[in-house]
């Protein structure tokens, strides 16, 4: 096989390949659920019991949920709205002050996961996906007539 061969097939192929990053990434938050640094971070920020319990909740069901909706392809667009607040936090608030070279490189590989829930929340799932099966491609629009005045 050639590389021209191979690039070739990659490229047609171009679709399945952002299918392939969305499930990983729904894997990913699936597998992100551990709350430790999450609730030490809560219980320094002064919050009551009450908020912290919510917030908690909400981040373990968002990510859980979410990234089981984003793996499947179902909802992907609002499984990816739900986490982006989550993430935004994360990389503005939470890793802000560990800067980019740090040793466990928090900041870089929460802006990453942002980034790419902005991605798929304009681009929504692919062919492969729940909601290209149930809710189908929508059609082309059409040309709008360009009305001579």
């Amino acid at each position: 096989m050639q590389k021209h061969d191979i690039i070739a097939w990659a490229e047609s192929r171009r679709e399945i390949w952002l299918d392939c990053f969305r499930v990983y990434l729904g894997l990913l938050l699936i597998t992100n659920t551990s709350t430790g640094h999450f609730v030490d971070m809560l219980q320094r920020s002064g919050h009551n019991w009450l908020m912290t319990g919510v917030m908690l909740h909400y981040v373990m069901l968002a990510h859980f949920v979410g990234g089981a909706l984003l793996a499947l392809g179902f909802l992907t667009r609002i499984a990816a709205l739900v986490q982006i607040p989550i993430l935004a936090g994360a990389v503005f608030i939470v890793h802000r002050s560990d800067g980019l070279f740090a040793m466990g490189q928090s900041l870089k590989f929460s802006a990453l996961v942002l980034f790419l829930l902005v991605v798929f929340l304009v681009s929504g799932a692919g062919r492969l996906s729940v909601d290209h099966s149930v809710f189908g491609t929508p059609p082309p629009k059409a040309a709008e007539p360009n009305p001579q005045i």
